[in-house]
């Protein structure tokens, strides 16, 4: 029984994976226009960001759209089919969960978080403050 019920979802997220990440592309909101110096000050800041993700998972996805609605240009890495970036999330960061953003600060310190809401939160904040 168990079997089978890994089976029937496996089936369930290859067929619907496609569809999501199809909705999601056709679906995407047109970003925040700012002044170039006011995005270079705001790239500045996204560089040290990176977002650990599987392509589709809905919270992951919810975050993604407001990166992109937010203009934001942030390193994107899969957690699920890349190895080194599954290892260090679960090394660095101590448990394999996402979407989990890594924040680097001046002192090369990270701080990881998780979480979809608390991310965007975080990023609307980073958003309006630059």
């Amino acid at each position: 029984m168990k079997i089978f019920f890994r089976l029937f979802f496996k089936t369930v997220r290859i067929v619907l994976g496609p569809l999501l990440l199809l909705w999601e592309r056709l679906t995407l909101p047109k970003a925040i226009e700012r002044s170039p110096a006011a995005q270079a000050r705001l790239d500045a800041i996204t560089r040290n960001l990176v977002l650990y993700q599987y392509k589709t998972c809905p919270f992951c996805m919810k975050v993604r759209r407001r990166i992109a609605r937010l203009g934001l240009n942030i390193e994107k890495r899969d957690a699920q089919y890349d190895a080194t970036s599954r290892t260090a999330l679960e090394q660095q960061g101590g448990q394999i969960k996402v979407p989990c953003l890594r924040i680097t600060d001046a002192n090369d310190q990270h701080t990881w978080l998780y979480e979809s809401n608390a991310i965007i939160g975080y990023l609307e904040e980073l958003a309006d403050f630059s």
